[in-house]
C-alpha cells in the first residue's frame, strides 16, 4: 500500500495551539495563522474509520484551494498558501457554530428523513411526492450544529437565532452567502458534466469580517451527480450516479454500520482502502477536469513539517 498520513504530531516555533480534528490537524500560530493538515484519516457517520486513505487528504486539500480561490469576489475566504499538497496556511477566525448546508435536490440525510416521514427539515417545508434525488423546488438550508465529538444535529433558523449561536444580521449575511457560493458551485460542476447536488460551507469571523472557512465542493463535503442522464434515472426510478463519500456511507450500511451504538467498524482490508483511494482520485480529475498528480516523497510528513515551517 502507498504511503497515507493517520496523524502529525509536529512541534514548530511559534506554535501555540494544536487541534486534532475528524480528517485535519490544525495547528495554531502566534501570528494569527493556522496551518492544517489534511490526513488521509476518513471519517463516516462522524466516526473516524481505523485505516486511513492514501491521497485523500491530497484530493481533498487541492480540491478545497482550487474552489476557495475562485469564490474569494463572492466573500472574504481563510486560504493564503498551500506550500505542499497536504497542507493549508491561513487566517485564524473564530469559527460560526453552525455548518450551513445547503440543498438542491432530495438526497442522503434529507431524503432519509422525508422517507420516514418528515416533512420539515431544520423548519424548512418539503412537498408531498417527491422522490428520492429529485431536484427542489428551490435550494433550502438546512443548518447543522458543529459537534466537537459525536453527531451534528440538524436545527433551525429559528433556532439559531434564538439560542444566540449566531446574531440575526450575521445569521442573514451568512444565508446571502451559501446562496450565493452554491449557485457558483453549481455553475462549475455543470462546466465538468456535473450537477453540485448538495454541500456544506462552514464560517468563521476575523476582525468583524466574515470569512468563509474550511474545504469548499470537496466530495467529504458536497455531492454531485452526473448530468448525462440524470433525468433518464430519475423517470426510471434508477440511482443516480454520483461524485460523493455517500459510496462509502453505502459500504458501511451493507455491513450492518450506520455510527450507531454497539455497532462494530467493519473490517476494511486492503483491497477496499485501494478502491476508495481510487475513486477518491477519480472524484479529483472529475471535479477538477485536471489529473491528479501522485504525492510519493520518501518521507511524506518530514517534507510537511519542513514546509510548514517554511511557510509560517
Amino acid at each position: 500500500m502507498e504511503q497515507a498520513i493517520k496523524e502529525t504530531n509536529f512541534r514548530f516555533d511559534g506554535q501555540t495551539d494544536f487541534y486534532r480534528g475528524k480528517v485535519r490537524d490544525v495547528y495554531s500560530f502566534k501570528n494569527n495563522k493556522l496551518a492544517i493538515v489534511a490526513t488521509d484519516r476518513i471519517s463516516a457517520f462522524d466516526v473516524i474509520l481505523p485505516r486511513p486513505i492514501p491521497y485523500k487528504g491530497q484530493v481533498l486539500n487541492q480540491i478545497a484551494a482550487k474552489f476557495l480561490k475562485a469564490v474569494k469576489d463572492i466573500v472574504p475566504v481563510w486560504l493564503e498558501n498551500t506550500p505542499d499538497p497536504n497542507v493549508a496556511i491561513g487566517l485564524k477566525c473564530e469559527p460560526y457554530p453552525v455548518e450551513m448546508v445547503i440543498r438542491g435536490y432530495l438526497a442522503g440525510h434529507a431524503w432519509r428523513e422525508y422517507r420516514d416521514g418528515k416533512r420539515s427539515i431544520c423548519g424548512v417545508s418539503l412537498p408531498e411526492g417527491l422522490k428520492e434525488n429529485d431536484k427542489l423546488p428551490e435550494p433550502i438550508i438546512t443548518p447543522t450544529t458543529k459537534a466537537m465529538e459525536g453527531h451534528d444535529e440538524d436545527i433551525s433558523r429559528e433556532e439559531i437565532i434564538a439560542q444566540g449561536l449566531v446574531k440575526e444580521v450575521e445569521y442573514i449575511a451568512l444565508e446571502g452567502y451559501t446562496k450565493a457560493l452554491f449557485k457558483r458551485g453549481g455553475k462549475m460542476a455543470a462546466e465538468r458534466g456535473l450537477i453540485l447536488v448538495d454541500t456544506k460551507y462552514e464560517f468563521g469571523r476575523f476582525n468583524d469580517q466574515i470569512y468563509l472557512i474550511d474545504e469548499v465542493h470537496t466530495p467529504d463535503s458536497s455531492r454531485y451527480f452526473y448530468q448525462n442522464g440524470y433525468e433518464e434515472r430519475q423517470k426510471k426510478g434508477e440511482k443516480q450516479k454520483q461524485l460523493s463519500k455517500e459510496f462509502v456511507r453505502e459500504w458501511l450500511i451493507e455491513h450492518n454500520f450506520q455510527g450507531k451504538t454497539g455497532q462494530q467498524i467493519p473490517e476494511m482490508n486492503d483491497e477496499v482502502i485501494k478502491s476508495i483511494s481510487e475513486r477518491y482520485i477519480e472524484l479529483y480529475e472529475k471535479v477538477t477536469g485536471e489529473p491528479f498528480d501522485r504525492q510519493t516523497p520518501e518521507n511524506l510528513l518530514d517534507q510537511i513539517e519542513e514546509r510548514i515551517s517554511a511557510s509560517i
